[in-house]
């Protein structure tokens, strides 16, 4: 478990700093985003016979990433638009 949580700050940072621009984002937004994007990426890996779900693995840690680069971006659009319709 702990392992897990360690893998999801590593996974959330490596996207924060892969994703381009500032993103408005605490640590436990970083962590929640990928501890999400570690079990999309151990999904896919299981489902590509690689590996299983919380498993780490190459294939499985690349697109845990890819997964949160695209989670965060979502985060960002969420905030943003909402940050918007406050002004």
């Amino acid at each position: 478990m702990i392992g897990f949580v360690i893998a999801g700050l590593v996974i959330g940072a490596l996207a924060r700093l892969l994703k381009p621009g500032k993103q408005n984002l605490g640590v436990l937004a970083t962590l929640l985003l990928g501890l999400a994007g570690s079990v999309i990426g151990g999904v896919v890996a299981n489902l590509l016979g690689t590996g299983g779900v919380f498993e780490l693995n190459v294939l499985g840690f690349i697109v845990a990433v890819i997964a949160a680069v695209a989670l965060i971006g979502v985060a960002e659009g969420i905030v943003g638009s909402r940050r918007k319709e406050l002004r």
